[in-house]
């Protein structure tokens, strides 16, 4: 199956354009990891520590004045969000690390009590209950850290061993630009930063490499039939157009099977879904326009395969 004919498009005369979009995209996530690192971003209890509690009240009542009842008992900075779905009333709120107080009562039935207290009229019906330490968010952020690097550590050898030193340091590039965008795009649009998306991450790394993988494959390929013509610019902007109508109906099934997930399976693992989505398309731009003009740039400056 093909979305397009053949094609015979200068991607890399267009790189500079790429350029500059991907400077846009790498400084809007290096700036957005800076701010996570001082704790400045919008982190689930997963990482920062708290409690969550996920409920729903009988009757109709609103974010502001569920916002006021839990700010009389000292709960200024809470959370809360309105959940739409199948269940009505359904809302999310969220706390930190108490810093005071003590018993054995927890966070979530503090909470319970207020609203048993300020609307006694409105019954409030516990759904979920999610509560994580200091010591463990801490841990769980280093341990996020760690399986990132082992990944592109992972990516680094496998496109060495497969490849040369030149693809792989171009495959590692356009990686981290996926991850660091992705990242960008989430933060501004205020999205918490939560173990869904950093899964999401994880596989967009798998995912977009794959179609790294893909081109290069192809660019070694017609490596062999332009060595005579000593044209490598040519050699990967065939390559780039030979694999564009698989690439775009590979990753056309599969934002459509995330768009699925984004907008029937509800919000809890919408987050996972509206990065992976992003994800897929700014992998796919990469694929193209990073790492293959990469190698390009690279073998321009310092020519190693045509000399």
């Amino acid at each position: 199956m093909q979305l397009i004919g053949q094609t015979k498009i200068d991607f890399i005369g267009k790189r500079k354009y790429a350029y500059v979009l991907s400077g846009i995209l790498v400084i809007l996530g290096i700036v957005s990891l800076a701010i996570i690192f001082l704790g400045q971003a919008d982190l689930s209890i997963d990482f920062s520590g708290g409690t969550m509690i996920r409920g729903n009240f009988d009757q109709p009542v609103s974010v502001g004045d569920v916002r006021s009842a839990l700010a009389k008992d000292g709960y200024q900075d809470a959370s809360i969000q309105q959940v739409f779905g199948s269940v009505q009333n359904m809302f999310l709120v969220r706390v930190g690390i108490a810093t005071s107080g003590s018993g054995e009562e927890t966070e979530a039935h503090k909470i319970i009590s207020v609203f048993e207290r300020e609307f006694p009229t409105n019954r409030f019906t516990l759904d979920s209950v999610q509560e994580v330490g200091p010591t463990i968010g801490k841990e769980l952020q280093r341990q996020a850290g760690v399986a990132m690097v082992i990944a592109l550590i992972g990516i680094l050898i496998y496109i060495m061993i497969r490849f040369d030193f030149r693809f792989s340091v171009a495959a590692i590039i356009s990686t981290f630009h996926d991850v660091l965008a992705v990242l960008g795009i989430m933060f501004i649009l205020q999205r918490e930063i939560s173990l869904l998306v950093l899964s999401a991450l994880l596989t967009l790394i798998g995912y977009s490499l794959q179609d790294k993988v893909v081109v290069f494959d192809r660019i070694r390929e017609n490596l062999k039939m332009f060595r005579k013509k000593g044209d490598f610019v040519d050699a990967i902007n065939l390559s780039i157009n030979q694999v564009l109508s698989r690439t775009l109906v590979t990753q056309l099934n599969a934002i459509i099977c995330i768009l699925v997930i984004l907008f029937v399976c509800g919000p809890v693992v919408r987050d996972f879904a509206l990065a992976l989505a992003f994800g897929l398309l700014i992998g796919t731009y990469s694929s193209i326009f990073v790492a293959s003009t990469l190698v390009a740039e690279w073998e321009l400056r310092s020519p190693k395969r045509f000399k």
